[in-house]
């Protein structure tokens, strides 16, 4: 709870910024709305992360979503934070990604106590615009789970409701954000990791072009298929959120082979109308529910009172796509983590291990077929971009279901069994393409879980994706889950 002084004095600067909340919801205000704040001078750096602390320890017990946290280092960084556009703003950082003197442990035992001595180039980034670091958040062994659980931590839990998961791999930022832990912060995703979170907890993300924000300092490193796959991506309540964390985080490390000499440049509504949106409800190979189905419909039809051209197209190469994503992401990533599981697998989560029983379940890797996979991706990924010459923007669900709870590996759909990774292809081949993909919340489940929808582009029209995508948010957005009011 705020103190009588910050409260009074942040009566006038609330009405300022129409916001829909109460007094009492100062930490599920936008982080655009806590800069301007910020910057009248409303409340000052060291309030706001006093608010943030406060929900911190009041909700965290239950949800789990930070692992290394101390309010007395968050003091320290909120007295003097560093000028710039994101000065005072509290922020955290999923725990695969390197913080200085945090624990970057990717949620496994074998990496218990793994300490950073310098951050990412994205945290630096994030740091040198005054952001100030709350902490580090969960996430599943080695990042292979669309859950949040692990031997160290446990389970991150949803705030739309304890009994579900808040998703994974970056269940953790996700979750933090929704409830009001944090006013915004990065994941990263080679397969839904930012996006299915977000898609469960109510939350917006960008997966963004694989070298426009440089993913030096994630562990594992983003090399050979997963520097195309993967990427280091915001989490916010908001697009403009969004646009303002990628704005910070874009731009190429002279030191990346994969990074991206491209310079951020916003698009107005009015330039992505230009561009013809095809929107699908599903795959036609592993259904969606309802709310999911109405979801998609509904966005569709929100772009077109807004003036957008659109209409209905499902690329052809789809599946092909998300075949080449589960040869690099499951069975190359399974044998990416053999040198570093032999003879510990007793370690192991039951999560990770799950994944591990999935990956075995194929034939292995040969020298040959991971070649020719390789040049298929080139192959395939030509096959979409030609596809979307007609429909530069795609319009699709995030996923065929809403949050689950943890453990679930199968459910029946529209009449049809459903299990785990299929259930997840909607993000899956988008990080095959490397272009970018976002979420937005538009609806809630039967059970009240939030629904997303997803919008995706061509590689480096990043900015382009967060125009539809706000545009699509001018209707629907964030609403904060019933845990956090």
């Amino acid at each position: 709870m705020g103190s009588v002084c910050t409260w009074g004095r942040l009566y006038g600067g609330l009405r300022a910024v129409e916001s829909p909340f109460t007094l009492m919801s100062l930490t599920l205000l936008s982080a655009t709305e806590q800069l301007r704040l910020l910057h009248r001078r409303v409340l000052t750096p060291i309030e706001l992360a006093n608010e943030h602390i406060a929900q911190i320890e009041r909700l965290n017990p239950r949800l789990n979503a930070l692992v290394d946290f101390d309010p007395e280092r968050v003091r320290v960084m909120a007295r003097s934070p560093r000028p710039g556009p994101l000065s005072g703003l509290p922020i955290t950082v999923k725990s695969s990604i390197s913080v200085a003197g945090y624990r970057c442990e990717i949620g496994s035992t074998l990496s218990r106590g793994s300490i950073p001595g310098e951050n990412a180039i994205a945290v630096e980034r994030l740091v040198s615009a005054g952001a100030v670091l709350l902490g580090t958040t969960n996430c599943p062994e080695f990042l292979m789970a669309y859950e949040t659980e692990n031997l160290l931590y446990g389970s991150t839990r949803n705030p739309w409701g304890l009994e579900y998961t808040a998703g994974g791999s970056s269940g953790g930022e996700a979750a933090a954000i929704a409830a009001g832990l944090s006013a915004a912060g990065i994941g990263s995703d080679s397969g839904g990791s930012v996006r299915e979170p977000a898609h469960f907890t109510g939350i917006c993300a960008l997966k963004p072009t694989a070298g426009r924000v440089p993913a030096s300092g994630h562990l594992p490193p983003c090399l050979g298929p997963f520097a195309f796959m993967g990427a280091i991506g915001p989490m916010a309540r908001t697009v403009a959120d969004l646009e303002l964390l990628f704005a910070t985080l874009s731009g190429q490390n002279p030191a990346d082979p994969a990074g991206a000499p491209v310079a951020h440049r916003p698009v107005t509504l009015e330039e992505a109308k230009q561009f013809p949106v095809g929107w699908f409800e599903d795959d036609g190979l592993a259904p969606v529910t309802a709310e999911t189905r109405a979801a998609v419909q509904a966005a569709a039809r929100a772009l077109e009172r807004r003036g957008f051209t659109v209409k209905r197209f499902r690329p052809h190469s789809l599946e092909a796509a998300r075949r080449l994503w589960w040869t690099f992401f499951v069975q190359c990533g399974a044998m990416l983590y053999e040198p570093t599981i032999r003879g510990k697998e007793e370690d192991l989560s039951p999560t990770f291990r799950d994944f591990l029983a999935i990956a075995r379940a194929d034939a292995p890797l040969t020298a040959a077929s991971l070649l020719n996979a390789w040049g298929e991706s080139d192959r395939v990924r030509s096959a979409l971009l030609q596809e979307m010459r007609q429909f530069p923007v795609l319009l699709c669900p995030a996923c065929a279901i809403p949050a689950f709870r943890p453990g679930e590996r199968a459910w029946t759909v529209e009449g049809q069994r459903v299990t785990y990774l299929d259930a997840m292809r909607y993000t899956q081949w988008f990080n095959l393409l490397g272009g970018p993909a976002a979420v937005v919340p538009v609806s809630r489940s039967a059970d009240g879980l939030p629904v997303g929808v997803q919008i995706a582009a061509r590689p480096f029209e990043d900015e382009l994706a967060l125009a539809v995508t706000a545009a699509i948010e001018s209707e629907f957005g964030y609403e904060p889950p019933p845990l956090a009011r």
